[in-house]
């Protein structure tokens, strides 16, 4: 079997209401998808994490030289395609252009066998996987105390066990948000916080102490991905979990990550920080530091379905264990037009559980209308 072809598509879509994390305003949801064509007819679906247009130029500039390769020859592969860019981007939209090729790469193989990515990644400790609802961004009016709390509140009713709210908008609102949104909820959801890289370590310090009294489940972010003394300060300084990782890359960076002891529970985005290859190898290492993996996903259905293959075959956070603590998926609540649009059959929760498809492949079927209704032209 042999790569007949390869395939960029990016996609687009406005939204009705804008939202803000601490760092920017979105206002429209961008998506780049891989397509691999081989000459029996299999076809394989990935997505790049990143910059819509720089990581389609990214594909496009490997895409010679898999022209013509076995697909099957994954590890091969991506060994060649990193060997050939070490140079010139070992992190960054390099290594995310490669994880939407080396995912399309897995599908095709799970086709080609008619199992499951995750029967190939080692099999199934999990055929359905908990949640929690990535959502509570600001908006353009409103009190954000009000509608926060009123947001997360109905994530509660759905039946999430978990939510994550946006902070890093000045310590002094993050903390009474945090207050505000944890009496909506009760005591018994999980509350987590995520700052997106806004602050610096006296800030994060200062707020993580504010909000220790809510029983926060991790502080996601605190400082920028390149100040991991400013990590370590932090974790050092609070009680609550320290995560991070989503603009990390390949085994090489999170190596690093883990030598520092800078985090309690790691985020690769399974679409940015190398593929299933990589990723597969970084929550083996995860496993051997002792450090909790839970992969940070912010795409359409394919990066979800690439998530929860490799969710179904991560180990326990505590083994062996009569109740061991399972890894969660991170289910983006917000306005975003692609996501399940662009699944023939979307990939829903029930009650906060999602089950892991259990077709070839990814196990999912990408509805070529879909993509038409949302290219950039």
């Amino acid at each position: 079997m042999k790569i007949t072809a390869v395939r960029t598509h990016i996609l687009q879509a406005s939204l009705s209401h804008p939202f803000a994390c601490a760092r920017a305003w979105c206002d429209m949801r961008t998506a780049m998808l891989v397509e691999i064509e081989t000459d029996q007819g299999l076809v394989g679906w990935g997505e790049c994490c990143g910059p819509a247009r720089i990581t389609a130029a990214v594909v496009e500039t490997i895409t010679p030289w898999l022209i013509g390769e076995d697909p099957l020859r994954i590890e091969c592969l991506w060994q060649m395609v990193y060997g050939r860019l070490r140079d010139h981007g070992q992190k960054g939209v390099v290594i995310q252009g490669l994880s939407g090729i080396d995912v399309a790469l897995w599908d095709i193989m799970g086709k080609r066998f008619g199992v499951p990515v995750y029967q190939l990644l080692g099999g199934a400790q999990r055929t359905q996987v908990g949640s929690y609802a990535t959502g509570l961004y600001r908006r353009e009016a409103g009190d954000p105390i009000r509608y926060l709390a009123e947001e997360a509140s109905n994530y509660v009713a759905e039946g999430f066990p978990a939510v994550k709210l946006r902070v890093g908008f000045g310590e002094y609102e993050d903390a009474a948000v945090t207050r505000a949104v944890r009496e909506a909820i009760g005591p018994r959801i999980t509350l987590m916080v995520d700052a997106n890289h806004a602050y610096d370590s006296v800030a994060a310090i200062r707020l993580g102490r504010m909000i220790e009294q809510y029983d926060i489940g991790w502080f996601e972010e605190p400082v920028s991905p390149e100040d991991i003394n400013g990590y370590r300060a932090v974790k050092s300084a609070i009680a609550i979990p320290i995560a991070g990782g989503e603009c990390e890359f390949t085994r090489f960076g999170f190596r690093n990550l883990f030598n520092s002891h800078a985090l309690d529970i790691v985020q690769p985005d399974t679409c940015a920080a190398g593929g299933l290859t990589e990723c597969k190898k970084i929550a083996d290492m995860a496993d051997a530091f002792g450090k909790r993996y839970n992969p940070h996903v912010w795409g359409t259905g394919v990066a979800i379905a690439a998530s929860l293959q490799l969710l179904a075959v991560l180990p326990p956070h505590a083994h062996p264990s009569l109740r061991p603590t399972a890894p969660i998926l991170e289910f983006d609540r917000t306005e975003h037009p692609i996501r399940q649009a662009i699944l023939v059959e979307p990939i829903e929760h029930v009650r906060g559980v999602v089950r892991v498809p259990d077709g070839p492949g990814l196990g999912i079927e990408v509805d070529r209308k879909a993509l038409t209704r949302f290219a950039v032209r």
